[in-house]
């Protein structure tokens, strides 16, 4: 598969690979996640879509990860989630919280890639692991709901995507984007194979949505750049 190396991130030679995981059996990008900055959840968003092209909606409170978030609708049913962790007590307990507090602290920036799932518990059987609820109210008061599995797997390893479904009847967070700027392909630091794994795919396993670079991780693995496709070209972040 051709691969665009992206300027803000030049490949170190035979350290970058082609990976399959955009769109896969039952499978499917949903979401990239990025953690407040110092100046809060709302600024950091503000700036982001500046960048992109497109308009920030306040999402809501997740209850039971003591965590808030605003979003990027995109197109093609994708979304920029910006997040940050409360001052709560299910911050503290909730790994998602955990993983967002940590990402802040340290500055900000990219957290994780989401894969949407048509059968969690498919998941859930295949990686032993159980799923867990999540909710939010938006500011019109409309509750979405969705289940997801893997924030732990996210916390071992930052390279690795965790999975959702949305419940029946949910409306998901990119319905209403007015918008033609979509994710164009991700950058990760690490290791195609583990990520292979992790999803349970195929080694020969090939993409044509979003493309994926890995790079060598130097230091902590993970999600390093998104490339955005807008009117105006491409835009790395």
């Amino acid at each position: 598969m051709p691969m665009r190396h992206l300027s803000r991130y030049p490949p170190t030679p035979g350290q970058e690979h082609p990976s399959p995981c955009a769109t896969m059996n039952g499978m499917r990008v949903d979401h990239v996640v990025y953690a407040a900055e110092h100046d809060g959840v709302h600024a950091t968003a503000e700036r982001l879509a500046k960048l992109i092209g497109v308009t920030p909606v306040d999402g809501g409170v997740h209850p039971r990860f003591g965590t808030r978030n605003v979003i990027l609708p995109l197109a093609h049913e994708r979304y920029v989630e910006v997040v940050e962790v409360l001052d709560h007590p299910a911050s503290d307990k909730a790994p998602f919280g955990q993983v967002v507090r940590a990402r802040s602290q340290a500055g900000g920036g990219w957290l994780g890639w989401v894969v949407q799932v048509d059968d969690i518990a498919e998941q859930e059987k295949r990686l032993g692991r159980e799923a867990v609820q999540g909710n939010r109210h938006r500011p019109d008061g409309v509750e979405l709901r969705w289940k997801q599995l893997g924030v732990k797997g996210l916390q071992a390893d930052p390279q690795l995507p965790f999975f959702i479904t949305w419940e029946a009847g949910t409306p998901h967070p990119s319905e209403d984007a007015d918008t033609e700027v979509t994710i164009e392909s991700l950058t990760i630091a690490g290791d195609p194979d583990r990520v292979r794994d992790w999803l349970g795919l195929p080694a020969d396993y090939t993409s044509s949505v979003i493309e994926f670079s890995f790079v060598a991780p130097h230091g902590t693995p993970g999600l390093m750049a998104v490339t955005f496709e807008t009117p105006t070209g491409e835009v790395t972040v």
